[in-house]
């Protein structure tokens, strides 16, 4: 379901109902503008815009939307705009605002609002389990917003561009299934990412696929599908990430012909097995019909206590289980890990418990940090030092950042 409004007489008309001194406006911020990328595009189908209160009830409540025609469809996370007691007031009895970027330019039209109480404590409760201060995104788009959400249908002028030399990537549903039509896909497996890709990643993708081919798919493509929108403070950004997978690729640990790479544009929530559904279910929506899972699929530490937030493994037991994911098989990791006897990444073997490393992705970034190099064969060499550039660039002068002990 695209939301953009296509050229023509239609177009003009409501940009210039935009800048109407008649409408109110609504500033969005930067996560505000990556979920109206989200709903524009089709990602959260059938969603037409920012949730009205039913829908976020349901959202809150049952992880998914019951339909007008009785269809249940999985929405685990909330897509809402929040607005402040003075926006609440200046909208008064309008029917329509107009969404409007940092530099306020127009960006979209919201019809047909309906504004209602942002109760933040259920809404950060239900959505992370806990209420603990310290979560990324609560502290990055919750605390501090309104106590209003408007919710309503959502029309976009056109498409979200970000100039930042990565919008290539940034394929939509559409342009994705497309794709894969184009590449003759029998089956289409999607690989969600916030890290950088060492050669675990690379294993656990081509096993996918060598077990998609023994089960009579003639070409199955790999969508790996890095996550674009926020991410917390210590995450390699975006632009630093992608130049990282374009070395895996010119240096084959996946082979181009079967990899699509894209950004999916979503804003990162770290809200685990609730989350992990809303990852599942947009690539759903671009054509994917098999989801590899892993580990702690979208977790984190806990912000207040030494332990993770989320058991490791009820990510992939809340996807098999989900409401409205029946179309999507669900593919579990193999547990991977550094095979010091082959001195490379392979599918860890617990009679030989000894013989492995197991390398986690604080481990990485803090040899990265120290501009080490990890074990031979734990990640491609290009790949590895896009890495090292990174961290150095964080560097007030060469050689003057402070050592981290490497994580046991």
């Amino acid at each position: 379901m695209n939301l953009i409004e296509p050229d023509g007489p239609g177009w003009e008309t409501k940009r210039r109902e935009a800048l109407l001194s008649s409408i109110p406006q609504i500033k969005l911020s930067r996560i505000d503008l990556e979920w109206v990328h989200v709903l524009s595009e089709g990602w959260a189908s059938p969603l037409r815009g920012f949730m009205r209160e039913a829908e976020f009830l349901q959202t809150l409540h049952f992880n998914c939307l019951r339909l007008e025609d009785g269809t249940v469809v999985n929405m685990s996370v909330p897509i809402v705009l929040a607005i402040d007691d003075s926006q609440k007031q200046a909208i008064g009895e309008n029917s329509k605002v107009t969404l409007v970027d940092d530099n306020n330019k127009p960006v979209a039209i919201l019809s047909n609002v309906e504004i209602y109480k942002h109760n933040k404590e259920e809404r950060i409760a239900r959505t992370w389990g806990t209420t603990a201060k310290g979560l990324p995104y609560v502290e990055e788009a919750i605390t501090n917003a309104g106590n209003w959400l408007i919710g309503g249908d959502l029309e976009v002028f056109e498409q979200i561009k970000y100039n930042d030399g990565l919008d290539r990537y940034r394929l939509s549903p559409s342009e994705l299934r497309e794709e894969f039509t184009r590449r003759n896909a029998d089956a289409v497996f999607a690989f969600q990412l916030r890290n950088p890709v060492h050669n675990g990643h690379a294993l656990l993708m081509t096993d996918t696929r060598q077990r998609l081919l023994d089960m009579g798919y003639k070409n199955p493509i790999l969508l790996l599908h890095p996550l674009g929108g926020y991410t917390k403070a210590d995450d390699v950004p975006l632009w630093w990430r992608m130049k990282q997978h374009e070395k895996v690729l010119e240096e084959g640990v996946l082979n181009p012909d079967t990899t699509v790479v894209a950004i999916f544009p979503s804003p990162m929530l770290y809200a685990g097995p609730t989350e992990v559904q809303w990852h599942a279910k947009a690539r759903i929506n671009a054509g994917a019909n098999f989801y590899i899972v892993g580990r702690d699929p979208a977790g984190i530490s806990h912000p207040t206590e030494k332990r993770d937030l989320y058991d490791a493994e009820h990510g992939k037991k809340v996807l098999s289980m989900a409401p409205g994911l029946e179309k999507l098989n669900i593919i579990p990791f193999r547990v991977a890990a550094y095979d010091k006897r082959q001195m490379k990444m392979a599918f860890f073997d617990p009679s030989r418990s000894n013989d492995f490393i197991f390398i986690s992705g604080t481990k990485m970034r803090t040899l990265a940090k120290n501009l080490e190099s990890p074990p031979e064969g734990f990640m491609c060499h290009g790949g590895w030092n896009v890495l090292v550039e990174y961290y150095r660039s964080l560097l007030p002068s060469e050689g003057s950042g402070l050592r981290e002990s490497v994580p046991a």
